[in-house]
């Protein structure tokens, strides 16, 4: 029998298709050709990108937009919305307007052009979430900024227009809707039950366990009670904090061997595929925030959303998150 699920984090209903349970094989996705390196984001090739805003390099290879890096940022050379400018808000008669005032930041996670994050050595993985937080930091400083989303897009099918791995930085001068949406329902529940929901998730997956994939002393990763899509994994910090840029070091190394250890269960159960990863995190002025709780979504791309999908809002969902943790864990 199918069944209606809703995610009390958006307040979002899902349908879990039961009787359309298939097994990962047929799920999987063909990887498109590789077309191979090198690229702008090969090392040797720091001058087809704009200049570095950060990089993690050893003293001897203090040179800026030169070789010998292990992770460099960089502005993105055709950005969604640019730094320069005033943001101009005004109104044009019903809508609102403001001129594309933000932060587009490439984060290139490796010199290796054919190395995935997930292949990366748990240090190297460190280095990386080291930046994502590093940039944030930065990012929070400028006034006109409310609000930033670190994602991942891995195969074309999820929106990777470069092989080369890579993560990104979008600082935004509003408040994504997504992050909004779980801001209300997040701060509702707070209000009625005076404990962070989140928290409440954290305690409730790894005490019940039928959806836990893999779990440290610092986080839990677990498939949400409502996926939207196949194998849909979720990472939380145990202990409660708004913002990412909140985590401590002990932290950020826990959610290095997390994202490394999950990404490699879903190459060898679905084989290597297309997802996206979203950290969601408060926005900027909101890290005290007794009600949100800063995480980590991998969304695989296993399904197209059709007519249904797009016009109710509802997704469909052949996989059950309990079997879909249950393969990721014994894997």
């Amino acid at each position: 029998m199918p069944e209606l699920r809703k995610d009390p984090t958006v307040g979002r209903w899902v349908i879990i298709a039961t009787e359309r349970v298939r097994r990962p094989v047929d799920l999987a996705v063909p990887a498109a050709p590789r077309r191979g390196g090198p690229c702008p984001f090969c090392a040797g090739h720091e001058k087809e990108t704009p200049p570095e805003v950060l990089a993690y390099r050893a003293p001897a290879t203090a040179e800026q937009d030169a070789p010998g890096w292990r992770v460099r940022v960089v502005p993105n050379k055709f950005p969604a919305l640019r730094v320069e400018g005033e943001l101009g808000r005004r109104g044009d008669g019903v809508y609102d307007v403001m001129s594309g005032i933000g932060a587009h930041e490439v984060v290139v996670e490796s010199p290796d052009h054919d190395i995935a994050l997930a292949a990366l050595p748990v240090e190297g993985v460190e280095d990386v979430v080291r930046a994502w937080r590093d940039r944030i930091v930065d990012l929070r400083r400028d006034g006109r900024l409310r609000s930033a989303i670190v994602f991942k897009n891995h195969g074309a099918r999820a929106g990777a227009s470069l092989e080369h791995p890579h993560s990104q930085i979008i600082a935004t001068p509003i408040v994504p809707l997504a992050i909004a949406d779980e801001l209300h329902q997040a701060r509702a529940y707070f209000d009625y039950r005076e404990r962070c929901l989140y928290c409440d998730i954290v305690y409730q997956e790894t005490t019940e366990r039928v959806r836990v994939v893999a779990e440290n002393a610092e986080a839990v990763a677990f498939a949400p009670y409502a996926p939207r899509f196949p194998f849909e994994t979720w990472i939380l910090p145990r202990r409660h904090a708004a913002a990412f840029d909140q985590a401590t070091d002990a932290e950020l190394s826990a959610l290095a061997a997390l994202l490394r250890d999950v990404l490699g269960r879903l190459d060898r159960v679905v084989a290597d595929p297309p997802f996206n990863m979203i950290l969601h995190t408060a926005p900027f002025g909101g890290e005290s925030s007794p009600s949100y709780h800063w995480h980590v979504e991998i969304v695989p791309t296993l399904t197209t959303a059709a007519g249904f999908e797009v016009g109710t809002g509802f997704h469909i969902n052949p996989m059950p998150p309990e079997e879909a943790a249950r393969l990721l864990r014994e894997v």
